[in-house]
């Protein structure tokens, strides 16, 4: 029996990219039909799951969300594309709760496939059992396998559902006395026994949780390792972290095999995100006295191949200022892909007209190619609106009084998206494409009171995005590849510099690891020292403010403002705003200088074109080109 895994859709159903508005090869569900058709093909028997986060991630959930609206009856499009397709099952991922339960259970309303996960309940009872449900935990499917002599044998598939219990954290304005979670090892040992009892042969666990330590720590995000050591699991399908497994870059990993594809022992895969890859676990099944075994077991990821007339990724978009520009061709597909982007084709043609929509203008160009390493106008002009916004909602009140900051992060540096995953908006009129190009998620507007102390440990924690580098060193890498980059806050209203000379004072997960440590120097607000025990208003996410991230301090217990806006909102009716400024040119941080010292990073390669820019805002900055990087990326060389 063969399992298709998709995970991490993030409504990349068509083959196009909504923020630089032109047709892509590199991911859509659309394309990968192609995919699962062809795996199908090969296999007598299969099965198609995907693994959550399929609801929100790109302009087109936003249109159906915010614009479009969906009521009872209508189909989401990512819905249709995966009845179309006919997925057999499917689990929730964390960001699939981002538009609350309502939209939620709206979509899931014109499933034509079962949808499940077990530790997301109403309300808790003494045990998971006993909980009261909010989605059914697990599903047991019939199905009738060909076997090596051509017969058909009765098989039942137990799927069970996982995500990160960290939803009730992240989504609090959603899940707020709706929603309960459960650690999701105490859930898997309740149900997996039941599944059992009631007649399960094997047992598929949809876990929309990452590959980390093997270990288990009550209520940990990252859970696959132990889940796997669950008594009745037959094979995992992990997800969440946006990464390929079996692959090199596990090895070393307790309790994970990147050759055999295995995690404790058992198979396992994640394909990735967006569509560009799909996952397949091969199972060799032995029906012995009327029981079900596995007795061997392969799997692997496989990538899109771009067929040979796609378009270079370069092409301009076709006649952008036309709302109405076709889906793209599917001929060269099969088709699945063909149904797909039929299906969904006036949705696609909404969604261009709704990013398309300008807002604003902007006197400079706004990208985050260097975010990593500058103060960056991209990153600024969300602080900026943040800032202005809680300032004004804060006017009258007893915290008036206190200096309003703004935390804000650039969501596109690179890394697993690759050398076209950075934000870049041109200089002139901005479209709401534009905004969401410049802000992913629809997170709302929240702000923390915090003193001086916290916000050096919050700064500390960010600048676990560089490597420590010795006095010195040439062309020592610059960045931790193990950090996302959308952790790399910067708050604006300081200024400061960080030393990557230092030991970072937490490890990459949040943990404190060096006490005594710090890599901020000359804090400051208002060109005053800041004080310890010196109190600020921090604008920021709802994310940030919940404490998402593992960032310290638990910033939920100091939230003192809720706002009812998304930060895109924000953002729009300030550019709308005559009177706003706009990102300012005055730095907020700057690298502590290491004479004799430099070092590597990689980003775009159209980064060159903005490089005389940057110099000329953030004086004394020494960056140049060091040739070519890995997979597509331009290296460059930073003077410290």
């Amino acid at each position: 029996m063969r399992i298709v895994e998709t995970t991490d859709l993030h409504v990349h159903v068509q083959p196009y990219d909504y923020y630089a508005d032109r047709p892509t090869d590199r991911y859509g569900l659309a394309r990968t039909a192609t995919l699962i058709e062809a795996a199908r093909a090969e296999a007598a028997n299969t099965l198609v799951v995907d693994n959550g986060d399929f609801l929100q991630g790109n302009p087109m959930g936003d249109y159906i969300a915010f614009e479009r609206g969906l009521k009872g009856g209508d189909l989401h499009p990512v819905i249709r594309a995966m009845n179309t397709l006919g997925f057999d099952a499917a689990t929730l991922g964390n960001h699939d709760f981002n538009y609350g339960l309502g939209f939620l259970e709206t979509c899931l309303a014109g499933a034509e496939f079962p949808v499940v996960l077990a530790n997301v309940v109403k309300s808790h009872g003494a045990a998971p059992r006993a909980d009261r449900a909010l989605f059914r935990p697990y599903v047991i499917l019939e199905r009738a396998l060909i076997d090596g002599a051509g017969r058909r044998q009765p098989i039942r598939i137990g799927v069970i559902g996982f995500v990160p219990p960290q939803i009730v954290t992240w989504d609090y304005r959603h899940l707020q006395g709706r929603a309960k979670t459960r650690d999701i090892i105490e859930t898997a040992e309740a149900w997996v026994p039941e599944m059992k009892e009631v007649g399960a042969d094997i047992i598929l666990a949809l876990c929309h949780s990452g590959i980390g330590p093997a270990a288990h720590v009550a209520g940990m995000e990252n859970a696959a390792v132990p889940l796997g050591r669950v008594a009745g699991i037959d094979a995992l399908l992990t997800g969440h972290s946006h990464l390929l497994f079996p692959a090199p870059g596990f090895t070393g990993f307790a309790g994970v095999d990147p050759v055999a594809g295995t995690i404790s022992g058992k198979p396992a895969v994640m394909a990735g995100f967006w569509g560009g890859h799909i996952g397949l676990i091969d199972l060799l099944l032995e029906r012995d006295a009327g029981t079900w075994q596995v007795r061997a077991h392969q799997s692997a990821v496989r990538p899109l191949a771009p067929p040979p007339d796609a378009p270079p990724p370069d092409t301009p978009p076709p006649d952008a200022a036309s709302p109405d520009t076709p889906p793209p061709d599917a001929a060269s597909e099969g088709a699945g892909a063909a149904r797909v982007i039929e299906g969904v084709a006036k949705d696609h043609a909404g969604t261009l007209r709704y990013i398309r929509r300008a807002v604003g203008r902007t006197p400079q160009p706004l990208h985050s190619y260097f975010a990593l390493v500058a103060d960056n106008p991209s990153v600024r002009i969300v602080a900026e609106a943040q800032g202005r916004y809680v300032a004004r909602h804060l006017a009258g009140t007893d915290l008036a009084g206190l200096p309003v900051l703004s935390a804000a992060a650039a969501f596109k540096t690179g890394g697993r998206g690759g050398p076209d995953n950075y934000t870049d908006v041109a200089a002139g009129a901005l479209s709401l494409g534009n905004v969401a190009d410049l802000y992913l998620f629809p997170n709302t507007i929240c702000a923390v009171r915090v003193t001086g102390a916290q916000l050096r440990d919050w700064l500390d924690r960010a600048a676990g995005v560089f490597q420590r580098i010795a006095a010195g060193a040439r062309d020592a890498p610059l960045l931790n590849p193990d950090f996302p980059g959308y952790n790399f806050d910067v708050i604006h209203g300081l200024t400061y510099e960080i030393d990557p000379g230092q030991p970072a004072r937490f490890d990459e997960g949040g943990a404190l690891i060096r006490p005594d440590a710090s890599r901020i120097r000359n804090l400051r607000h208002m060109g005053a020292p800041v004080a310890p025990d010196q109190e600020f208003i921090v604008a920021a996410n709802n994310y940030r403010a919940a404490g998402g991230g593992a960032f310290p301090g638990a910033l939920g217990d100091t939230l003192v403002f809720e706002g009812p806006d998304t930060i895109r909102e924000v953002l729009v009716r300030s550019l709308a705003d005559p009177d706003f400024p706009g990102p300012q040119a005055t730095p907020t941080w700057r690298f502590s200088p290491m004479p004799g010292t430099t070092a590597l990073f990689d980003t775009s390669p159209k980064a060159g074109a903005h490089l005389p820019r940057l110099t000329a805002i953030c004086p004394g900055l020494r960056v140049e080109h060091a040739g070519a990087g890995l997979g597509g990326f331009a290296r460059y060389r930073i003077h410290l």
